[in-house]
């Protein structure tokens, strides 16, 4: 990929909010976006990764959701406390929220419109997979293929996550830059569930880069309760007719993994790939078999419709 292929962080106006992206690769290949989960800045979608994708064929564009990073942070929803989630899941009682993931979908969708896209390949993580859900579910005609990696359909009946990862959601947020760097190497120490060093090493420049470009508690909090709100796609996701690749890891401790067999099972011809040793992050040694992946399922639905 040339220097010239890959575009500094812009802003366009989508469904009525900013929103911060950026683009790698051949301005003529097929448009492929990177929806990032719950929390997630578009810079954890590292450099290297896009820049690998772009050099496959494909023009690669993350952004930051609403409420994250340096797009359009929103108002309203007190912090989620642990009586709501009870309330949720042992009556079924909703959760309030200021919006649900189809108004995040939404904003992708008008992303697309904005960079005049009429249909991409979608490549959703985690709360980015659901978001990619919804596009394909509500939004059929704009999407060419769907990768949804470690994420779930939604069903209420799916394992929780471990109670690692539940107390750390449900942590009070840090208040200086310090604990913020420690809460973020801490939480992704967690979400890796191994040991990765090369990944490790880089986490406190990371976490930097993210501080930086500016930290969102009530905002993540926003997106947790959009979650929740939304209910399952289960049932829904039996509509898809995008060519669909789900990714899961067999040790995530987040989003079990029963949930990648879950989606796949709930859209119709989809293919499943787990990955041994995987947890809830795209750890840098799965990244060769996971773009390969991504790139072939791209390019194989682009061949289908020709």
């Amino acid at each position: 990929m040339t220097a010239t292929a890959h575009q500094p962080p812009q802003i366009a106006r989508a469904n009525g909010i900013d929103i911060c992206y950026e683009t790698f690769g051949d301005p003529a290949a097929p448009p492929l976006l990177l929806i990032m989960g719950l929390g997630g800045q578009m810079v954890i979608w590292y450099d290297e990764f896009c820049e690998q994708l772009a050099n496959r064929g494909l023009r690669v564009i993350r952004f930051d959701n609403r409420d994250v990073g340096q797009s359009s942070k929103l108002h309203g929803g007190r912090r989620l406390t642990p009586f709501e989630l009870l309330k949720l899941r042992f009556f079924n009682i909703p959760v309030a929220a200021p919006y649900k993931l189809l108004d995040m979908a939404k904003d992708t969708v008008g992303l697309m419109d904005a960079l005049d896209i009429k249909s991409a390949h979608l490549v959703g993580a985690s709360m980015g997979g659901m978001i990619a859900q919804e596009i394909a579910i509500s939004f059929p005609h704009r999407v060419r293929s769907l990768t949804s990696i470690m994420s779930t359909t939604g069903n209420p009946r799916l394992p929780p996550p471990t109670r690692e990862v539940a107390m750390l959601l449900m942590a009070p947020p840090p208040k200086t830059k310090d604990e913020y760097i420690r809460r973020f190497l801490r939480t992704w120490k967690v979400l890796r569930a191994g040991s990765f060093p090369e990944d490790e090493a880089r986490d406190v420049a990371l976490a930097e880069r993210c501080f930086a470009r500016g930290p969102s508690p009530a905002g993540v909090g926003r997106q947790l309760r959009a979650i929740l709100a939304s209910g399952s796609r289960k049932p829904r996701l039996h509509s898809v007719t995008a060519p669909t690749l789900v990714i899961h890891g067999k040790v995530d401790p987040l989003v079990h993994h029963a949930a990648g067999t879950d989606t796949a099972e709930s859209i119709p011809n989809a293919r499943l790939l787990m990955l041994d040793n995987m947890g809830h992050a795209i750890p840098t040694p799965t990244w060769p078999v996971i773009i390969d992946a991504i790139a072939e399922h791209a390019h194989g639905a682009n061949a289908q419709a020709a």
